[in-house]
């Protein structure tokens, strides 16, 4: 096909054919990030500039494809948890639920799995592994068990919980910036699912490890000791990050009534919060607590994502994905319930295989290429729900599927509890296909009966 049939692609280097050279460009950046050799995001922008070089984009283009939305909302919630997380606020609520169950090992497993699933609907998941599993140590430590079953589970709790809400897991983030869905959209349609598959996991766990876990009365008056209140190591920032954190989750939920993105929800809430942190200080001191606050950001993840969004955006300009979504269509026939059940299913076994962000962010514009023919944007939610659904419940699918799994992982082989990815895969297989099985169920009787 002539690259001048293709809109403004008119100068694509050697004359090579857009569609192929696109693909091309994306194959050998995803194969690369895969490797895990080289820096995700030094990967990406090298994709994204390759892009542009090759003529398939332009610089123009190129940032047109990024989605801002998505990338302030990342950097204005990575900003509040960051320096909400120096109050202790977080380890508080683990060792408060601890002790709300006697610090019995059962109700404990169960009381942190809880934690950090409601953590992570409200976090990040990497955020709420590397507050709750040092905490975890400490408990399981006291108490003379092993951390194996606690740590297993945390993980699912993670990757399961975050799938609940807009800003729980990057693929949520993604498909609600590029949909504009609201916070509570999120909430209404996947919640439900996730308690569900929550409570399945955990009643799971009890049956298998609840009659192992034992310990002793002087074991558990050990952990019932520990200062909980000790925890909080300013109380004065406690107070003003509660405040920011519930003010930006009250916008989250009244965005779609206020008209404005979630991602300026966020923004707004960070320089609040910068603010609030760091009034009254000198001048020094101000400024080296914003630096260091800044610093708080993982800014690998936010030029992966800038970079990951031009290739993708290379892509569609190039007329792959409408032809991959037109290719679908054929597949499934035109069904929206066929439609929704080859994603669900085929977003967890490649999310459990690879990342599942660029999966997701490649997914988004071909889907969305699919909706005017089959019925437009409301009749392909189920399409969309299952995409969430997949992408963030094939988190658990091994121990390489999840950036939370991985950062498990290591803590734990440096506290002398290797996970090993055999290992994992024994638990993480069944659960994550009784999981999606769970989601299927449910988008089937949500959206088709």
């Amino acid at each position: 096909m002539p690259a001048e049939t293709f809109g403004h692609i008119s100068h694509i280097i050697f004359g090579l054919n857009p569609m192929v050279l696109s693909t091309a460009i994306l194959a050998v950046s995803y194969l690369i990030l895969f490797t895990e050799k080289l820096n995700r995001a030094v990967i990406a922008l090298l994709g994204a500039c390759v892009m542009i070089f090759s003529g398939i984009l332009t610089q123009e283009t190129a940032l047109k494809g990024i989605d801002f939305n998505t990338l302030a909302l990342l950097i204005g919630m990575m900003t509040i948890v960051g320096i909400s997380e120096k109050s202790g606020m977080f380890q508080f609520v683990a060792v408060w639920a601890a002790q709300k169950v006697r610090a019995n090992p059962r109700g404990l497993m169960i009381a942190l799995s809880a934690v950090t699933a409601v953590f992570s609907a409200l976090l990040d998941n990497v955020t709420t592994v590397l507050l709750i599993v040092p905490v975890t140590f400490q408990i399981t430590r006291q108490l003379k068990i092993t951390p194996y079953p606690f740590l297993i589970l945390e993980i699912f709790a993670s990757n399961i919980g975050g799938t609940a809400t807009l800003i729980g897991d990057p693929p949520n983030i993604l498909i609600g910036s590029a949909l504009n869905l609201s916070f509570m959209d999120f909430v209404y349609e996947l919640t439900p699912v996730v308690v569900i598959t929550m409570l399945v996991l955990i009643f799971g766990f009890d049956l298998i490890w609840g009659k192992k876990l034992k310990t002793t009365e002087k074991d558990k008056k050990a952990v019932m000791k520990i200062n909980a209140r000790g925890m909080i190591s300013d109380w004065r920032l406690l107070k003003k990050s509660l405040f920011v954190l519930t003010a930006v989750i009250a916008g989250f939920i009244s965005a779609e009534h206020l008209h404005i993105a979630n991602g300026t929800i966020a923004m707004f809430g960070a320089a609040v919060l910068l603010l609030l942190y760091t009034t009254g200080l000198s001048h020094s001191e101000r400024e080296h607590k914003v630096e260091e606050a800044f610093g708080l950001v993982d800014w690998t993840t936010i030029f992966f994502f800038a970079g990951l969004f031009a290739i993708v955006y290379g892509l569609e300009e190039a007329g792959v994905l409408t032809l991959l979504g037109q290719k679908f269509i054929e597949i499934t026939d035109g069904s929206i319930e066929k439609a929704a059940m080859l994603v669900v299913w085929i977003s967890a076994l490649v999310s459990a295989a690879i990342d599942n962000i660029p999966f997701v962010a490649t997914m988004i514009p071909m889907i969305k290429s699919m909706e005017e023919s089959m019925g437009g944007r409301e009749a392909m939610m189920p399409v969309w729900w299952a995409l969430s659904l997949g992408a963030c419940f094939g988190g658990n699918g091994s121990l390489i599927a999840a950036s939370a799994n991985v950062i498990v992982a290591g803590m734990a082989q440096r506290e002398g509890h290797p996970i090993s990815f055999l290992g994992f895969l024994l638990w993480s297989v069944p659960v994550m296909l009784i999981s999606v099985a769970i989601a299927a169920l449910y988008l089937h009787m949500r959206f088709f009966m």
